[in-house]
């Protein structure tokens, strides 16, 4: 690994000296460092980049490293990574992306996620998304997960982009079997010109099936951001989507929940909040002897992490 692949693994991946357990590295389309455990195998693809995830039945307790770095511009990166986890599997997954350029060249990863979930099994999926370096290079994220969580799976899934990605679209589909669930917690920053887009699509299949979506968002500078979500109750379930939105300058926020109900006994709420800091907030912080723009940071902060 080079020192930049080194300096954002510590920001996407918690990496201090090492991973323990099951890991594999990926820099610029190579990879930089690949370990199986016993309950975890991780495969090359055979047909096209990426990798086979094997998690066995009734794995507890473990956790298998994914990152993938571009550490410079002129690299358009693309990669498949297939997850089969076994029934009654409890893990996390780990899968943050970094892009880096110091010139004018664009440095793009695409990752393409499927997650094949059997009977009652869990994964907590940790994703934090960064962009890095001084060029004017275009820095570009587009991750797609899909999901097919069969009965009594539950994925959790935390997905994380503060800052310096100029492009990204974030593409989420999921089908859930009868008493699947699916909670998903998405966090985005945007500043200056970067635009961000999510798209949400989710169909509960299976009775007594649920999904948890919430959203928060603050846009910065002159970005802006589209939030997209469809969720479709085809049986008896319960559906709840919430995008929450702060506008700093001249930050723009276009967001679009939608709600299918296909069965008579299928409960979906959404909701949607757009607008600027209060005032009153900022003069509170301020009385406490904050500046205006720590403040600021302050709220922000708080809003992000709820």
């Amino acid at each position: 690994m080079n020192d930049i692949t080194k300096s954002m693994l510590g920001v996407i991946s918690d990496f201090k000296f090492d991973f323990k357990g099951a890991f594999n590295i990926r820099e610029d389309s190579s990879c930089a460092g690949r370990q199986s455990s016993p309950n975890i195998q991780i495969d090359s693809k055979t047909d096209r980049p990426g990798l086979d995830i094997h998690i066995k039945p009734g794995t507890k307790g473990e956790t298998v490293y994914i990152p993938a770095c571009v550490t410079h511009g002129n690299v358009d990166d693309l990669v498949y990574n297939d997850f089969y986890v076994g029934e009654g599997a409890d893990v996390i997954i780990v899968a943050g992306c970094g892009v880096h350029t110091d010139n004018e060249e664009e440095a793009r990863h695409n990752g393409i996620h499927r997650f094949f979930m059997e009977k009652n099994s869990k994964v907590l999926y940790k994703e934090k998304h960064i962009g890095t370096g001084t060029g004017t290079g275009a820095k570009k994220i587009d991750p797609v997960t899909d999901a097919e969580l069969d009965e009594g799976a539950v994925l959790e899934m935390d997905t994380v982009q503060i800052s310096g990605v100029d492009e990204t679209t974030r593409t989420t589909r999921a089908k859930l079997a009868f008493n699947a669930k699916l909670i998903i917690r998405e966090r985005i920053m945007t500043d200056g010109n970067e635009k961000a887009k999510t798209d949400f699509e989710v169909s509960m299949d299976g009775e007594d099936s649920g999904v948890d979506l919430v959203s928060r968002s603050v846009a910065k500078g002159n970005s802006y951001q589209e939030y997209h979500s469809v969720i479709k109750g085809n049986c008896r379930c319960t559906g709840h989507s919430e995008c929450d939105a702060i506008l700093i300058g001249s930050g723009k926020v276009n967001a679009a929940p939608e709600l299918y109900a296909g069965d008579l006994d299928a409960s979906l709420i959404h909701e949607a909040a757009i607008g600027k800091i209060a005032g009153e907030q900022i003069t509170k912080l301020r009385t406490l002897g904050l500046t205006e723009e720590e403040a600021e940071a302050k709220i922000i902060e708080g809003f992000l992490k709820a």
